[in-house]
């Protein structure tokens, strides 16, 4: 284990953007693959390998390079002053929460080949819902993250508490 975090450490310090695009990549795959395979109990068979391709490509394309310009935003806003986990977290539950869940769900949509109008639909039956439970869990998990992590670990810190979470997403997102 020790060797694996040598090599991710390295492979940050080289390539910050790319490290932490292609592990929210994997995550995000690995979330809707447990979604798939444990929550909605389908075989190896009925699989949707493609389903698990767009969670990837978001996380990879969208998601991962967001997140990490995000949080050095934070960090440079906030950093020194008092209480600078706590304007962290809330500024990211009021500002990037609604709009993480309605791109997300809007992306997702796109992906998934749905016109303007299913986009629609697929924002106002999910949205709210998705918010509400992401306030749940996220507020905690955001001041733990701005409190104790390193700005260069963040992005990874979200994406290992986020696999709970892609499972969620992938589960209501993906039903028809």
């Amino acid at each position: 284990m020790a060797v694996t975090w040598g090599r991710y450490l390295r492979l940050l310090e080289k390539f910050p953007l790319a490290t932490m695009a292609g592990t929210t990549g994997v995550l995000m795959a690995t979330g809707d693959c447990v979604s798939q395979l444990a929550i909605e109990r389908k075989t190896l068979q009925e699989y949707d390998l493609v389903r698990s391709g767009r969670f990837a490509v978001l996380g990879f394309c969208v998601m991962g390079p967001a997140m990490r310009g995000w949080y050095w935003t934070l960090d440079k806003l906030y950093t020194g002053s008092k209480m600078a986990a706590l304007k962290m977290m809330a500024t990211d539950q009021i500002l990037m929460a609604p709009t993480f869940v309605g791109t997300f769900i809007s992306l997702m949509a796109v992906l998934r080949g749905e016109n303007l109008e299913g986009v629609k639909g697929k924002l106002k039956r999910d949205w709210l819902v998705v918010l509400i439970n992401g306030y749940k869990i996220w507020p905690a998990a955001q001041f733990i993250n701005f409190y104790f992590m390193p700005l260069r670990h963040r992005v990874l810190f979200v994406n290992f508490v986020a696999l709970g979470w892609n499972t969620y997403l992938a589960w209501v997102t993906e039903k028809k």
